[in-house]
């Protein structure tokens, strides 16, 4: 039986159905999986993606020709049926199931199996071949629970502010600023932005997603207009005279990365907040598991040693070349969650 998908040099692309999924070079169709700009690139012909994903493509590639569909709604292209599924990695997220002659394949874009509050949660979908991020696929890599991370960061704010510190927490502006949004108590003090987040929180909000109130940080606001206020920075800004504004502060960066010895203070960061909008080894596990492949193909991450512990579990595991950044810890450009 032929792969119902193959990689090539634009991205995972569909025979029967003559489409990308995610492609980085321009081509005519592209299914999209969700909107951070790694995924949902500029120059297609046409794009496809959820409901929920639309209006932040629109925010972030002005005039395209975009399609929404549904989750779980079939749509046929060529001779291919097509759905997208939650992904539970930010708002609008999909797994994307291709099948084609009763084989099923499904790229699963980026994704994370623990529910947030705002994303629409993880669904497992069954499939023949599953096509996994591995962004995080080391052992070590194992996320703060929810309500455990609520009380760390909100217990760090109100202690910053009563000591008359402004506490600036770095964030990616499309879903991981959203969720921490999602678990701060706003009665602790204001709850400043960066315009990056800010202009997201618009396009989020107008969705119909519920989140505090906040005040974009403009260039008259400071430390002495907002005291023990909040804000929420983008990982670029951090250490520039954007920040520097808000001092006396205390600055801290919730990623996956801060579960690594040494990675706060290559942040210069005063503390570190272990959450990532990418699933942990222990959630690529139980994804992997759930969806009953046997034909497993890992992208973006850790990949030959995620493709080595695969294949002694007994899966068909192999290693895909993308042009997907994941969740970076250097990359200035707001990428990723």
């Amino acid at each position: 039986m032929a792969d119902v998908l193959t990689f090539t040099d634009r991205g995972i692309y569909c025979p029967a159905g003559d489409f990308h999924i995610d492609p980085w070079q321009p081509v005519d169709r592209a299914l999209i999986t969700h909107g951070h700009s790694d995924h949902a690139r500029p120059g297609m012909g046409r794009y496809l993606a959820t409901t929920g994903t639309a209006p932040v493509m629109r925010h972030r590639l002005g005039e395209i020709t975009l399609n929404t569909i549904n989750y779980g709604e079939d749509r046929q292209i060529g001779d291919a049926t097509v759905s997208f599924h939650p992904a539970g990695h930010v708002p609008g997220s999909a797994q994307i199931r291709v099948e084609v002659k009763g084989e099923v394949w499904v790229v699963s874009g980026d994704y994370k199996t623990v529910a947030d509050g705002l994303s629409e949660p993880f669904e497992p979908v069954k499939c023949h071949a599953f096509i996994t991020e591995c962004t995080f696929g080391l052992p070590i890599f194992k996320w703060t629970p929810q309500d455990i991370l609520t009380q760390q960061i909100n217990d760090w704010w109100a202690t910053n502010a009563a000591a008359g510190r402004t506490s600036i927490l770095g964030a990616y502006a499309l879903g991981k600023a959203q969720r921490l949004l999602a678990t701060v108590n706003p009665d602790i003090g204001p709850i400043l932005t960066h315009g990056a987040i800010e202009n997201t929180n618009e396009v989020l909000r107008n969705q119909g997603i519920t989140l505090p109130q906040t005040t974009y940080a403009t260039a008259d606001i400071n430390a002495k207009t907002h005291p023990g206020a909040l804000v929420l920075a983008t990982p670029s800004a951090l250490g520039t005279t954007w920040t520097r504004r808000f001092g006396p502060a205390s600055t801290a960066f919730a990623s996956g990365w801060m579960a690594l010895r040494g990675v706060r203070r290559r942040r210069a960061a005063d503390r570190g907040f272990i959450v990532s909008d990418h699933a942990d080894w222990d959630g690529l596990n139980d994804a992997i598991k759930a969806t009953g492949a046997t034909r497993i193909f890992a992208t973006h991450g850790y990949t030959s040693v995620f493709q080595r512990w695969l294949t002694s579990q007994g899966y068909d595991a192999h290693i895909v070349s993308t042009d997907y950044h994941g969740e970076s810890l250097d990359n200035a450009e707001e990428s990723d969650a």
